[in-house]
């Protein structure tokens, strides 16, 4: 059993996060139960972020972490972005794998998430137990160009029940941010089956420098 309690906190956290539109829509809709609709054009997701220090969580400790899935119909946030339902979650953390695999996420330990700028081109790489699974490269600015805030829907299943949680974050959004590249590097990863179509079709994302968001245990039980 985790050692941690809901709710946690994390703010300062260092995060890619995007949409775009797959290769293989049969593929990424295997992943997903039956009962949930996929975006009409089955975009996928990715989070790529890195938590620094142990002082920016009110529990996890310092950590990476990639997570990716599909977003689903009718589970909207309150304001109105998309139900997500994760299909991979790739954590530095025993502690935060823990804890997000008791409320039913597809939770993995030996992730590791880095992320680099330099020249105004950040690359984010994943890897797991050493083996790089995905490279994005993104162009930024030091601008922040808005701050976001609101609430995300993330599903799961707990017993063969769904689960929605909300997830309220606030986050600084930098200037001049564009995806060039995203790339899945091992074929042999379950992962792969999120690769993007050609060419690369970005719908949504942002980078932020400094974004805070909460892990709460989930909402309870929604009907698909």
């Amino acid at each position: 059993m985790a050692s941690l309690y809901a709710p946690q906190m994390v703010k300062r956290s260092r995060m890619l996060y995007f949409t775009w539109v797959p290769e293989d829509k049969d593929a990424v809709r295997a992943l997903v139960p039956a009962e949930l609709e996929l975006a009409d054009n089955s975009q996928c997701f990715i989070n790529q972020y890195v938590v620094d220090s142990s002082d920016d969580t009110s529990g996890f400790e310092q950590y990476s972490l990639t997570y990716a899935g599909l977003d689903v119909k009718g589970q909207d946030s309150p304001q109105g972005i998309p139900g997500r339902w994760w299909t991979h979650y790739l954590n530095s953390n025993a502690d935060m794998v823990a804890y997000a695999a008791e409320r039913g996420v597809p939770a993995e330990g030996g992730g590791e998430t880095v992320l680099e700028i330099s020249g105004g081109v950040l690359t984010a790489t994943t890897s797991q137990n050493g083996t790089a699974l995905i490279r994005t490269t993104a162009t930024v600015r030091d601008d922040i160009a808005a701050v976001g805030r609101g609430q995300l829907s993330y599903l799961t299943k707990v017993d063969g029940q769904l689960i929605r949680g909300f997830y309220p974050f606030v986050a600084s959004m930098a200037d001049g941010w564009e995806v060039t590249s995203m790339e899945f590097l091992d074929p042999s990863h379950p992962i792969h089956a999120l690769r993007p179509a050609s060419p690369l079709e970005v719908t949504w994302g942002f980078y932020s420098p400094d974004a805070g968001f909460c892990y709460p245990g989930g909402e309870g039980p929604v009907s698909a």
